[in-house]
């Protein structure tokens, strides 16, 4: 890959950090605006001109997610690897750049949780690249930036998307950005000079709602009202008299009731190169019952799944460990070809974003006797008493179903995204 053209904020991207003025980037916006490439290709490049024998950071949400979105990219730029021999040795999650005489080291970080500012305490930064903060901790950010107090010189490097105008990256960096010494540079997709009129079309298509406030419009926005709102204005475009022939394989997704909430079952299929994604049956019981009623309700929803679909594989709600105890013995004694496994449990803003990104992309739908799962998807809202992004759950609203069907599909999320 070379950069054969850039737009204006672009080409700031590669000469902010030769000014003495300022000593950190913030770019935030629209996503596919071409902001993360050129910004990792600027911070080799200042590291390899600026230091020799130099240690640096690289933060992603995970080390995977920086591997995939930083690395992986890193390696196919021209302008990098013409002039520098590029490694990355993953047993250690370090990259190495040397050439012109020069050597630095590059290690990748992930903060995904309040622990993981232990990660990145003691080490020595001549400058940093967080990759999507605004999906990090503070803790972690504020520890990784200390790491670069002692190094003169030292720069530091953010990108991201909006998120809530009330998140802490927001109001502590980009609202302060003048008085601690930052660029900030507001993106949109039309700043990326190498997408056509198609590919902008396309990708406003790719979102509804809040998510489209944020990741096409690029603002910092809080998510209130219907969560799903292109579901439940337009809900027939999505229903199912009969399921797709190209249903390859199927999952069952379960969530476990109590203080009112009900038990849920979701049966999932997913079509030939993972294209569609559609909720096939349902299980739904909102009353008191004994675990053994319970485990004898799970196996006839699963017997009669698999009368019509390929399903192995079910993901139940890891916080009732005894249950799903019950549930793999009550499989095993019924000789059920049936995998229990506990369920991932991601973020929910996370299952949230997938959920409403297969909708805008034609590839979410429901069978039309799945009454419960319809309702569910019809009436979630956002939680207006949160400053953080939340599903609101008082007990009246069936979040039972929509929990049920995210664990149906987690484990293949990132496959399902890619494909």
């Amino acid at each position: 890959m070379t950069f054969k053209k850039l737009s204006p904020k672009q080409k700031e991207i590669f000469r902010w950090c030769y000014r003495d003025n300022y000593d950190a980037l913030i770019c935030d916006g629209a996503v596919r605006s071409g902001k993360t490439i050129c910004m990792i290709t600027s911070f080799i490049l200042w590291a390899m001109r600026k230091f020799n024998g130099a240690v640096f950071g690289i933060c992603g949400k995970t080390v995977r997610s920086a591997e995939r979105n930083i690395i992986s990219p890193l390696m196919n730029i021209a302008d990098i690897t013409a002039y520098f021999a590029v490694n990355y040795t993953r047993s250690v999650n370090l990259l190495t750049v040397e050439g012109c005489g020069r050597k630095n080291s590059f290690y990748i970080f992930g903060g995904k949780d309040e622990s993981s500012y232990m990660l990145i305490q003691g080490i020595t930064l001549s400058g940093v690249l967080f990759d999507e903060v605004a999906l990090m901790p503070r803790s972690f950010v504020e520890q990784a930036i200390t790491r670069t107090l002692s190094v003169e010189n030292a720069k530091l490097w953010f990108n991201c998307n909006p998120d809530s105008q009330f998140h802490w990256f927001y109001n502590e960096w980009i609202k302060r950005a003048e008085e601690r010494r930052a660029l900030r540079l507001h993106f949109l997709m039309s700043d990326n000079p190498i997408l056509t009129e198609k590919q902008l079309e396309s990708a406003e298509r790719q979102f509804t709602g809040v998510f489209h406030d944020r990741y096409i419009k690029g603002l910092w926005v809080s998510a209130e009202g219907v969560i799903y709102r292109d579901f439940a204005d337009n809900t027939e475009k999505f229903l199912l008299d009969i399921p797709p022939d190209d249903i390859v394989y199927c999952a069952v997704g379960f969530d476990f009731g109590g203080n009112g909430s009900a038990h849920a079952g979701i049966c999932t299929g997913f079509s030939k190169r993972l294209r569609k994604v559609v909720i096939l049956d349902e299980y739904y019981r909102k009353e008191v019952i004994s675990p053994a009623q319970l485990e004898n309700d799970i196996i006839q929803f699963v017997r009669r799944c698999q009368q019509k679909y390929a399903v192995y594989d079910g993901y139940f709600d890891s916080a009732e460990t005894t249950l799903i105890r019950g549930v793999r013995t009550a499989c095993a004694r019924d000789r059920l070809h049936f995998e229990v496994h506990n369920a991932r449990k991601s973020a929910i803003i996370d299952r949230i974003r997938f959920t409403n990104l297969i909708m805008s992309q034609g590839r979410f739908f429901i069978m039309k006797n799945c009454k419960h799962a319809i309702e569910a998807f019809r009436s979630a809202v956002w939680d207006s008493k949160h400053l953080d992004d939340r599903r609101f759950d008082d007990g009246n609203y069936n979040i039972d179903s929509l929990d049920a069907f995210e664990y149906s599909f987690e484990p293949m999320m990132n496959d399902i995204i890619e494909s």
